[in-house]
């Protein structure tokens, strides 16, 4: 696996090809308990910050650069960087899975957008298995209602559980729940909820294209993302300083 490391966290620089035929090995052999992280720069930061943040990142299968911040913190370090997003990974697994019978399970976004996501996806892709969607609310669940969820979830015998929770929430509950439910894979995914569900717009193809996906948030959620953004501004300078610092050492 082709990974490389910004402040001891690591972020993959393969193909998106080879994220996709690791993906489905496990699937094909069976095995149970494979996650992907979805690393921004704003993940990045928490990481630095919350142990097991910098954990789940770390023994993740896959920490999958997600934005353009990721890429320009990598280039301090020397680091030519990939990028591959959840929206984008979830669409390809969607449209991968169509063939091979993927079963997808959908966990978390507000009260309707996981059944909406799965519409408008089943729209794009007529084959695409989704065996279940479960939002749960917005507090703490009991031990009771944690293990009806996780039985619920196993008993659709799911290949892959996205998980649509918001950053470090998401991840948590990943964690969490890795040695109870029976999945090749769990991704979380956030964004992707919204996006698919088409409950907040995604940027235009040619914005994305351009590394201005994050500007384009900015200005429809001003206020959502301007704190995030301060957090992923910190982070980037903190990695640029860290790894201009590492290439004098390395050249001296």
């Amino acid at each position: 696996m082709k990974t490389d490391n910004i402040l001891n966290i690591p972020v993959y620089s393969g193909s998106h090809a080879d994220v996709l035929d690791a993906i489905d090995k496990r699937i094909v052999e069976g095995e149970a308990g494979g996650y992907i992280s979805i690393t921004n720069t704003e993940s990045m930061y928490h990481a630095l910050r919350i142990p097991e943040h910098m954990h789940f990142i770390q023994n993740a299968n896959f920490s999958l650069c997600d934005g353009v911040g990721v890429i320009l913190a990598g280039y301090f370090w020397g680091l030519k960087i990939n990028r591959y997003n959840g929206p984008i990974l979830q669409l390809d697994c969607s449209q991968v899975g169509e063939s091979k019978g993927w079963r997808h399970f959908f966990y978390g976004g507000k009260e309707g957008v996981a059944e909406l996501m799965a519409e408008k996806l089943k729209e794009q892709f007529p084959q695409l298995q989704v065996v279940g969607t479960y939002c749960p609310p917005f507090r703490d669940l009991t031990d009771e209602e944690d293990k009806a969820i996780v039985k619920l979830i196993n008993d659709t015998r799911p290949d892959f559980v996205w998980v649509g929770l918001g950053l470090v929430k998401q991840e948590a509950w990943i964690a969490k729940h890795l040695n109870r439910v029976n999945a090749p894979w769990m991704v979380g995914v956030g964004a992707s909820f919204d996006y698919h569900s088409g409950a907040v717009p995604w940027a235009p193809e040619w914005i994305r294209s351009l590394g201005l996906e994050w500007l384009f948030r900015l200005i429809i959620q001003p206020k959502i993302r301007a704190k995030r953004y301060w957090w992923s501004l910190v982070f980037v300078v903190e990695a640029a300083i860290a790894g201009i610092l590492q290439r004098i050492s390395d050249k001296n």
